[in-house]
């Protein structure tokens, strides 16, 4: 892999734990998931660097939280958080890049705002939303359906990650084009 990719793996790592300083909200019905910033992180990596650097920077990030690292929202780290009820989230971050990175690739003739918003909602939403509802359900004590309603209230929130991600992504393709690496071959 070349050193511009390294870097640019490391940077949105490194943007993923910036966004782990903004509070968390915890939810008594969701199962102790909290509301973090932290998905966008998954969303912009996807959208920013394409499937492989995307999942790659999230695999970066797992790496960094195992070794104990305070960089999820709350401070959190440590090999314990992949044996909470955010788990599946946790994991999913990597399939919800990869998928997003995937998508803005398939959809690098769009419009970028649009391409980037389906590749947010469809990685970062739905895909990151079904590993984190396995998640929840296995660590607790909800079944498959009251962990899918549980989770009814991060769509909002998340919703607007996306918009926010493609708005991202729209600014940068058009000052910098070719720092949107998932619309390159």
């Amino acid at each position: 892999m070349k050193d511009r990719s390294l870097v640019q793996i490391a940077l949105y790592a490194a943007i993923f734990a910036v966004l782990g300083l903004m509070p968390k909200f915890d939810l008594p019905i969701a199962g102790g998931v909290p509301i973090t910033a932290q998905s966008m992180g998954a969303m912009l990596a996807g959208v920013m660097l394409g499937a492989k650097r995307g999942a790659l920077a999230m695999l970066l990030v797992l790496f960094v939280v195992a070794l104990g690292a305070p960089i999820l929202a709350g401070g959190r780290g440590g090999l314990g958080v992949f044996f909470t009820p955010s788990a599946g989230f946790i994991f999913g971050w990597v399939a919800a890049a990869f998928v997003a990175g995937g998508l803005m690739s398939l959809l690098r003739r769009q419009a970028v705002f649009a391409s980037a918003l389906i590749a947010s909602v469809v990685g970062g939403i739905v895909v990151l939303y079904a590993f984190g509802i396995a998640g929840m359900a296995l660590k607790t004590d909800l079944s498959l359906i009251d962990a899918a309603k549980a989770c009814l209230i991060f769509i909002p929130g998340d919703a607007i990650k996306a918009v926010l991600t493609a708005l991202v992504a729209q600014t940068v393709a058009r000052g910098m084009p070719e720092a949107l690496l998932s619309r390159t071959r």
